[in-house]
């Protein structure tokens, strides 16, 4: 069954889990609001959300290096705790997130990142694409949401499918790690450089 964007927005407001969980579960459930939430929480996810509100202060900032130099990766990614910043399994998450960045070369950290006349410009193209496969304009607002959540998959890194495993987005595989380490976990920033490419940006 198709899931709306607004049903996809409120369950993630009510459990803080990602948007690509989010419909996942919601499309597991058929619809069913409470079931989702149900799903949500025997995955692990919407118990991680449940941390979201914690202050990460610690952490640790790491590289990535690919290609004999072609590509590189600088990373801050918090945790709440040093104990947990110096554990193998911190780092090893930590080392995994830069190769993704590397691999997958995301724009931002979240959709929250995107800046609004970014938005805005890829809504006015999505939306003239939509009216000129002539589509009634009653549910062009719907495709324009739908492809709007693609490009967050696109450019957004916690929205892309993770490189090692596309059945689940980065953000779901964060999520399993603040589920085991039990602290929450949060990218802060991070810049990807590709030799040759000029005006290389921060994510934030």
């Amino acid at each position: 069954m198709a899931i709306s964007a607004q049903e996809v927005k409120t369950l993630r407001e009510r459990t803080g889990a990602g948007m690509m969980e989010c419909k996942r579960a919601l499309e597991d459930a058929q619809g069913d609001m409470d079931r989702a939430i149900d799903l949500l929480r025997e995955r692990g996810l919407a118990k991680a959300a449940k941390k979201a509100g914690r202050i990460t202060t610690e952490g640790l900032v790491t590289s990535y290096i690919h290609g004999q130099g072609r590509i590189g990766v600088l990373l801050e990614i918090n945790c709440e705790t040093d104990f947990v910043a110096n554990t193998d399994d911190f780092r090893a998450l930590a080392h995994e997130v830069a190769m993704h960045i590397a691999a997958a070369r995301p724009l931002y950290v979240r959709p929250e990142d995107v800046p609004p006349e970014v938005v805005a410009h890829e809504r006015e193209i999505l939306t003239a694409q939509a009216l000129n496969e002539g589509k009634p304009p009653a549910i062009v607002e719907k495709m324009v949401q739908g492809r709007l959540e693609k490009f967050y998959q696109e450019v957004c890194l916690l929205e892309q499918p993770y490189v090692k495993n596309p059945d689940i987005s980065v953000g779901d595989f964060i999520k399993e790690h603040i589920a085991r380490l039990g602290e929450q976990i949060q990218v802060r920033r991070f810049v990807r450089f590709e030799r040759g490419e000029e005006g290389a940006a921060p994510s934030e």
